[in-house]
């Protein structure tokens, strides 16, 4: 694979138990690493933990909710301790269960929602921080979102991967010198079972790809191989970069 090898290096990746997280794990294992996971779906954690194992790679299975700061420190200590070290960091988790327009918010989903796609990739950023710096190296990539750019009904998932997004060009900057990289990946529509009520009915999956230009819905898959890059010496002079994969949403 080259510049795509990932042979011999660790990762970690959050929300890995299914979508985008999955598929990136998967891809990471395809690619030579070994995957530490972590999610609150114990069983089907462990059922991707097999998966990897049946590429021929070593799988670290951590079962946390990561809205908890306790908890996602403590999946962090998990799998260096599983895996030795990290070479790679992937915050995945996150999502969004409801829309609303922003009158309507109720508080308490504002902080739920910046719980789990803000403050448990920081908290993740913050603990792995001396580990990454003390190596000397090292790869976070930090799965945002289009709607980083703005959502009607989705203000606090926005405000939060918008948030994330600052995170990772800050991050960027400051650990730069210390060897390590720092992206974002920021997918488009993509078919997940967190969107299955969408794109499962014709109209609403057809009014929902209207403004992509691929006209089509992204699958996890596509999004995996980006992080294959993003995670690889294919992207050795990229730091602080937003990666869009949207099927050209956002260039219009």
């Amino acid at each position: 694979m080259g510049a795509f090898d990932l042979s011999g290096k660790t990762a970690l990746v959050t929300g890995a138990s299914k979508g985008i997280g999955r598929a990136i794990a998967l891809a990471y294992a395809e690619a030579g690493a070994d995957v530490a996971l972590v999610s609150r779906s114990a069983d089907s954690l462990a059922e991707v933990g097999k998966e990897v194992e049946a590429r021929g790679r070593r799988a670290v299975v951590l079962p946390a909710d990561l809205t908890d700061r306790d908890a996602a420190a403590g999946a962090v200590r998990g799998a260096i301790d599983g895996l030795g070290h990290l070479d790679i960091v992937v915050n995945n988790a996150g999502g969004s269960n409801f829309l609303v327009e922003f009158k309507d918010l109720r508080l308490s989903g504002w902080d739920k929602l910046m719980r789990l796609n803000l403050d448990s990739a920081m908290v993740v950023c913050h603990e792995v921080a001396p580990h990454l710096l003390e190596r000397g190296a090292g790869a976070v990539i930090n799965v945002a979102s289009v709607a980083a750019l703005g959502a009607p009904f989705l203000a606090p998932y926005a405000a939060a991967k918008a948030g994330l997004v600052a995170l990772t060009k800050t991050l960027a900057v400051e650990w730069a010198q210390a060897g390590i990289r720092v992206n974002a990946l920021c997918p488009g529509w993509t078919a997940t079972d967190l969107n299955r009520n969408l794109w499962e009915d014709e109209n609403a999956s057809a009014a929902t790809v209207a403004t992509v230009p691929m006209r089509r819905w992204g699958t996890a898959e596509e999004m995996a191989q980006p992080a294959v890059f993003l995670a690889s010496e294919a992207s050795a002079y990229m730091t602080g970069q937003v990666l869009f994969i949207d099927g050209g949403a956002t260039a219009i």
